[in-house]
């Protein structure tokens, strides 16, 4: 009986770790982990699968890297295209055939191997002033050039990955040369060196610093909601939100998106895990708790987005394009001096 019982003991020894790695899924993300928790607690209830986070605001691309094949990380969850492109060339994620997927999301917001596909998706648009900007008189991001503007814009760096790709947007609408002249009438408008996070636009709007600021859609509705910093609040009732270029090619989307790591030890449950973010019930759910689009054709906007945002025209480029134009954007930002 005692041999018995060791066996069996033996058996479930063995038999527990092979268990527990097919019941969870371990994610890398950019994105911080309260952001997605809803998402990830209903992925668990609904397939029992348990979803960890390690949660970073960079080096989450080396740190897979320097792991190599004992990495256990099954997924990258990111808030740009950008470091999903770089992980593509870096050949840190391997390439994942669904037709769900397929199915879910447009082809301009996945990438054509089915290395990375897009969860949600949101503009950069431009925050002008209710007091001294007519909402007419800007209308496309060439129109941030123009030296009526010289002064009177605010934005963070060049070289963030989120302008890196705006400007990738506008290499492929215009050429090299012509983005380079905008750049520069662009810099050349500037209020003051470019600083800070998209909310600290917003606050030079508010407080006379500028006119006009670039700046994620989404980050409107973390501050209109934002109890807690009620002062937020008070800088996105001060501004009008523009959609640039409606009147043409639309405005420049980018996305949050998610790929399968080279060597993802759980990489059946990496799979689902993205399928489900696909699903409509996780767009509705993604979309409410972050303000941004759901990528997922047929799934409706949150009530916040609609009521503020409404329709508008998206630029059908497809973010594979404008990731390998962002390090030609990365050169043109040094080239005009942006930053300085």
């Amino acid at each position: 009986m005692k041999k018995m019982l060791t066996a069996v003991a033996l058996s479930a020894m063995i038999a527990t770790p092979a268990l527990q790695a097919a019941e969870e899924v371990n994610i890398y993300s950019f994105r911080q982990a309260f952001l997605i928790k809803p998402l990830l607690d209903a992925f668990t209830e609904e397939t029992g699968i348990k979803a960890n986070v390690v949660f970073s605001k960079k080096g989450l691309l080396e740190r897979i890297e320097h792991e190599g094949r004992n990495s256990p990380a099954d997924i990258l969850l990111t808030s740009d295209i950008g470091p999903l492109f770089d992980a593509t060339e870096k050949g840190l994620l391997q390439p994942v055939k669904s037709e769900l997927l397929e199915k879910n999301i447009p082809a301009k917001y996945r990438d054509q191997q089915g290395n990375w596909y897009g969860l949600t998706s949101r503009s950069r648009i431009i925050y002008a002033s209710k007091d001294r900007v007519d909402a007419s008189e800007i209308k496309s991001y060439e129109d941030l050039a123009d030296p009526k503007w010289k002064g009177r814009i605010c934005t963070r760096s060049g070289k963030h990955t989120y302008n890196l790709s705006l400007i990738g947007s506008m290499v492929a609408e215009h050429g090299e040369a012509d983005t380079q002249q905008w750049l520069k009438g662009l810099k050349e408008n500037l209020a003051r060196r470019p600083q800070g996070n998209d909310r600290a636009q917003v606050k030079a709007v508010k407080e006379g610093v500028c006119d006009l600021a670039l700046g994620n859609s989404y980050y409107f509705g973390k501050m209109i909601t934002n109890k807690k910093k009620p002062e937020q609040i008070e800088w996105a009732q001060s501004v009008n939100l523009i959609f640039p270029n409606q009147d043409d090619r639309g405005a420049h989307m980018n996305i949050s998106g998610a790929g399968v790591t080279k060597y993802a030890p759980h990489k059946d449950a990496a799979v689902k895990l993205i399928e489900f973010l696909s699903s409509d019930k996780a767009q509705k759910l993604y979309a409410e708790v972050n303000f941004e689009f759901p990528v997922r054709n047929g799934t409706q906007r949150s009530e916040l987005i609609t009521k503020y945002m409404g329709e508008f025209k998206e630029d059908g480029v497809s973010l594979q394009k404008i990731a390998e134009l962002r390090s030609t954007a990365a050169k043109m930002v040094d080239k005009v001096g942006f930053d300085n």
